[in-house]
């Protein structure tokens, strides 16, 4: 099914059984999405462990939705594997348990970030809203993320 959404004031009802996943295809200048709506079982977020990379939260910036691994394009959190110091890692630990909770909190939908579609390491570079709301710019409110700037800067 294809439709054309303003994103911004769209909320699917979730039911305890069942939450609509809507994967973005493409956006254009107007800022309407193309979107398709594929139905799936309840998404669950939790944070990634040693096993199945499914619906989990790697980092603050990084997540896996149904076997793709989606960096959150437009945003910079403090690194939790490679830390440059205790308070890095201790606030990108609060990053990633944030970006779970957001995550958690209904529809997602993963939009188009604009021209770059992959970054080096191969994930998929996405705007990640929930509910309509860019999850990003919530954790950049939040003071747990920055604007991206093209380039990671010192946390410490």
């Amino acid at each position: 099914m294809m439709f054309m959404a303003d994103m911004s004031d769209r909320v699917w009802p979730v039911s305890a059984a069942e939450k609509p996943v809507v994967s973005v295809i493409a956006s254009d200048r107007t800022g309407a999405y193309k979107v398709e709506a594929t139905p799936s079982v309840r998404q669950i977020f939790a944070r990634c462990g040693n096993g199945d990379r499914s619906d989990c939260v790697v980092d603050g910036d990084t997540l896996w939705l149904k076997g793709r691994k989606i960096r959150i394009a437009d945003i910079d959190t403090p690194e939790i594997s490679s830390p440059r110091c205790r308070s890095e890692e201790q606030r990108g630990q609060r990053a990633a348990d944030r970006l779970v909770q957001l995550l958690n909190r209904g529809a997602v939908t993963i939009a188009s970030a604009g021209d770059r579609d992959v970054d080096r390491y191969g994930r998929e570079l996405r705007v990640v809203l929930v509910n309509g709301r860019n999850v990003g710019n919530d954790l950049i409110s939040e003071g747990l993320a920055r604007p991206w700037e093209g380039r990671r800067r010192a946390w410490c």
